[in-house]
């Protein structure tokens, strides 16, 4: 088994996570980039909580749709920032390598994230 093969599955069963094949593309974060990922997430999902909060307070829907914009918001600083990630990483280093897969997602994937 290759190194990318003997990566724990992350769709697979608790107890096959070890032993199965590799399904899934991983990247390798560097701790700042994770950081970066995360505190976004972190804080998205607060707002979040928050919306759902208000929902249950029976909040004015107009109150609501402001925090709901601010999610959205959030949303795309994360998309942007995942986004950024992905190009001075794993595009840079493919292009780097002579081979333009991952450009080729990546301008086959841009227009679902420009909806």
């Amino acid at each position: 088994m290759t190194d990318a093969e003997k990566k724990p599955c992350c769709a697979a069963a608790p107890a096959e996570k070890e032993t199965a094949p590799s399904c899934c593309r991983h990247k390798d974060r560097t701790p700042e980039e994770y950081r970066a990922l995360v505190n976004r997430l972190s804080r998205i999902e607060g707002q979040v909580r928050g919306i759902r909060a208000m929902v249950e307070k029976d909040v004015y829907c107009t109150d609501i749709l402001v925090q709901v914009a601010a999610v959205n918001a959030a949303l795309n600083g994360f998309s942007k920032e995942l986004l950024g990630q992905h190009v001075r990483t794993c595009v840079a280093d493919d292009l780097r390598n002579g081979s333009s897969e991952k450009l080729d997602e990546l301008l086959t994937l841009l227009p679902k994230l420009m909806k």
